[in-house]
């Protein structure tokens, strides 16, 4: 309410005029006016289901590089520079060289979402495996845990937690590439509806779309990562369990 409250006065009081800063009620109206006539659940549909491709790639991908990195001595030291380095390089980045391996098209998005978050993902389940109690891994060892047994066993519950963490980052950061991807040409996303706002210098549209990416972001992680995280926690003895 407080968020609203200072919208609006900044609205009528601030330093912009009305129609390039519009208040809460114009946005909510232009947002209903975008519900009503369908194209903002055709944009949304369309969005997530590039996104749920590019995460599921990503994911397929970076579980088991992460578990490489933290395993593998070669991987550690060959690889993780690597990783490293394209991590801190931002996913827009990559979308000229999928626009010219690809062109216009869906491909191209799915590659900048892939290439967004898979390095994320690894990562953060590489923190996820190290992060496991060293004694854990020794008495598994002197038991004579090897091979699958091992990985299915041990190593993955016990990284469990972390690798649900590093899921869930990469969500966010797929979720980030693909508005990026899709505001650079006609894609019938999200972002599509965002950079037609700002064709037509119609700010209200521009705002209702940005509220509706961070209603479905929320919605997403509230839905469906916390609460699967906050089980694995729970049944991990990481969280207090329910009274």
């Amino acid at each position: 309410m407080l968020l609203l409250l200072s919208w609006e006065a900044i609205t009528r009081f601030g330093p912009w005029p009305h129609h390039l800063f519009p208040g809460p009620l114009t946005v909510g109206r232009s947002l209903l006016g975008l519900a009503e006539d369908g194209r903002l659940g055709t944009a949304t549909l369309r969005s997530l289901s590039r996104l749920a491709r590019g995460y599921a790639i990503s994911a397929a991908v970076g579980v088991p590089l992460g578990l490489a990195l933290a395993r593998l001595r070669l991987f550690r030291h060959a690889v993780k520079p690597v990783v490293t380095g394209l991590q801190a390089l931002p996913s827009i980045c990559w979308l000229p060289l999928a626009l010219l391996w690809f062109g216009l098209s869906d491909t191209a998005i799915l590659f900048v979402v892939v290439m967004g978050s898979v390095l994320a993902v690894a990562i953060a389940v590489e923190d996820g495996v190290l992060s496991i109690d060293p004694q854990l891994l020794r008495v598994s060892g002197t038991l004579g845990t090897r091979g699958l047994r091992f990985y299915a066993g041990v190593l993955l519950p016990a990284a469990l937690p972390g690798i649900i963490t590093g899921l869930k980052l990469g969500w966010s950061f797929a979720w980030r590439a693909l508005m990026a991807g899709e505001l650079l040409f006609v894609s019938g996303g999200l972002g599509q509806l965002l950079s037609m706002g700002r064709e037509l210098m119609d700010v209200p549209q521009v705002m209702a779309v940005m509220v509706a990416i961070i209603l479905v972001g929320i919605s997403v992680d509230r839905l469906l990562f916390q609460t699967v995280e906050l089980r694995v926690r729970r049944r991990w003895g990481l969280a207090p369990a329910l009274p």
